[in-house]
């Protein structure tokens, strides 16, 4: 058994062993179309069975191919597949903020399409009584690249302890996830064109070799041996900023302490 596909295992039975201490027997997974969606839905398999795990597309204006991959996905498990479109309900949200006078800009359209998401899971999940499983990884989590309350928003992170080039090297323990998933560039697909190596600045390969340098565990391990190489100073100061800058994401919304 490969290493990877003995963590795969490992995230596979925490995930059932947590669930099971709340008398939860499924999982909804919203499916984009992209890697770590595909990693997830391949776990919540392994821990609940494809009868019991749900996987869901959810396009706003969205590239076809995206919903495709997904669908094509959801098929090779064998899990239940529903595309729910949230165009209409994000659009009658925005209208709405500007008829009063609020600015609506491409950022804040983008957040309001990741939190509706969100809002379609739990919305389907609650009444089965099934999770939320969330498909981060810590490179995303470390620099804040998520929607607070919007993907950031779930029950559980399997993946949150893993770099987004770890996610590919377990992927490849998959073979049910179709080949164009693992060589596609990742989006979050919130506006055309849109990719997260242009948003963050660089590729993952790189952003992964600088984040391992503030990691005491990764600095070690033997996968990252060589993440000092060529790093500069300019680099490492732009991703120190973005995890700074973040750090309210990652915490609970902080609480006056009465005296």
């Amino acid at each position: 058994m490969s290493y990877w596909n003995d963590e795969n295992e490992k995230i596979a039975a925490w995930i059932k062993e947590y669930a099971d201490r709340f008398g939860i027997k499924g999982a909804v997974v919203g499916l984009s179309g992209g890697i770590d969606s595909a990693v997830i839905a391949c776990l919540a398999v392994e821990a609940f069975g494809k009868d019991n795990v749900i996987g869901v597309s959810i396009p706003c204006q969205s590239r076809e191919d995206m919903n495709k991959d997904a669908k094509k996905l959801a098929v090779n498990l064998g899990i239940r597949f529903q595309t729910v479109q949230i165009r209409k309900s994000v659009a009658f949200l925005a209208d709405s903020l500007k008829m009063a006078h609020f600015e609506v800009n491409e950022l804040s359209l983008a957040n309001m399409k990741a939190r509706e998401r969100m809002n379609t899971l739990y919305a389907i999940a609650g009444p089965m009584n099934y999770l939320v499983v969330g498909t981060g990884n810590k490179s995303e989590l470390m620099v804040g690249y998520f929607t607070k309350y919007g993907d950031g928003g779930v029950d559980m992170e399997p993946l949150g302890n893993y770099y987004k080039t770890e996610v590919y090297k377990m992927a490849e323990e998959m073979p049910e996830i179709p080949g164009n998933i693992k060589v596609k560039a990742p989006t979050a697909d919130l506006w055309d064109g849109q990719t997260d190596e242009q948003e963050l600045g660089m590729p993952y390969s790189r952003l992964d070799k600088i984040l391992a340098l503030m990691d005491p565990y990764y600095i070690w391990h033997k996968a990252y041996e060589d993440s000092h190489d060529n790093i500069t100073e300019e680099e490492f100061n732009k991703v120190l900023g973005m995890i700074q800058r973040s750090d309210h994401k990652n915490n609970l919304p902080p609480r006056y302490k009465r005296e």
